[in-house]
């Protein structure tokens, strides 16, 4: 399906930058790599994250690459060791010792299908890791699809980017026939957010995106209040003046056959 294009805002998906970060944190950690040459982070966004692997493994050449220019423009402001490139991972063709890719493969749809391409990327005995967001059944995601496909949103939505993703079995059984050692598993976070409309501002520079760039500007404010109403209901402002977004992420960290790294 032809997707309309979007672009994304660094400093919108920062907010809430520690909360967001805890996935990779917990990513990584299961990956064993011990002293790899080669290090690449496929959609890397605004840098925060892949100067985490800089920071785990200073001696190897760590490579940030993301299909935003935006996103790309942010990561290059920060002072790391890390390179930062525009490139679409669809077509990328590399080879590292460690390739890492979060909270990116939902937005390509049949990602499926690119399992093959991202293992023959990892040398002999290197590792592939990947998160990915399991929460779209959730309120977060279900409110913002059904106000989207009510009129008169519905004419100027059809065919926006929405994410999505599988369950760890489907990851575990493709990467084990392709010759891999898999640990996958899923984690739900109890994201306690604090502002006005929260969740809103969260989905808002995420998931929700595409949906409200689509929007023309005289139908966006009245989109954006219905939906922060809902949400707003869905996600109650509990005593202590907080929110909390339960998030379902589901991790895959492969070694891939033969060699060691």
């Amino acid at each position: 399906m032809f997707e309309k294009p979007h672009s994304w805002d660094p400093q919108r998906y920062l907010t809430y930058a520690d909360e967001r970060g805890r996935p990779f944190v917990d990513l990584l950690a299961r990956v064993g790599a011990s002293a790899p040459s080669t290090v690449v982070d496929l959609g890397c966004g605004p840098g925060n994250l892949t100067a985490l692997l800089a920071e785990r493994w200073p001696d190897a050449e760590v490579t940030g690459l993301d299909s935003s220019p935006e996103m790309v423009a942010a990561a290059r402001e920060r002072a790391d060791a890390v390179t930062y490139e525009v490139a679409d991972l669809r077509s990328w063709r590399g080879s590292a010792d460690v390739v890492v890719s979060n909270a990116t493969l939902q937005w390509l749809p049949g990602h499926l299908d690119l399992l093959p391409a991202l293992v023959a990327s990892v040398t002999p005995g290197g590792w592939l890791a990947f998160q990915v967001p399991g929460n779209f059944r959730e309120p977060s995601h279900m409110l913002r699809t059904e106000l989207a496909a009510e009129a008169p949103y519905a004419a100027h939505t059809a065919g926006v980017a929405v994410p999505s993703s599988h369950d760890p079995v489907t990851y575990l059984d493709v990467l084990t026939a392709l010759g891999c050692e898999v640990d996958a598993w899923e984690t739900t976070y109890l994201h306690v957010l604090s502002g006005e409309d929260p969740v809103f501002t969260w989905v808002s520079a995420t998931g929700a995106r595409p949906t409200l760039q689509a929007l023309p500007d005289d139908l966006r404010p009245e989109f954006e209040a219905e939906f922060r109403r809902r949400l707003a209901a869905a996600y109650p402002v509990r005593a202590d003046g907080t929110v909390v977004l339960p998030f379902r992420r589901v991790f895959v960290v492969a070694r891939v056959g033969g060699g060691r790294s």
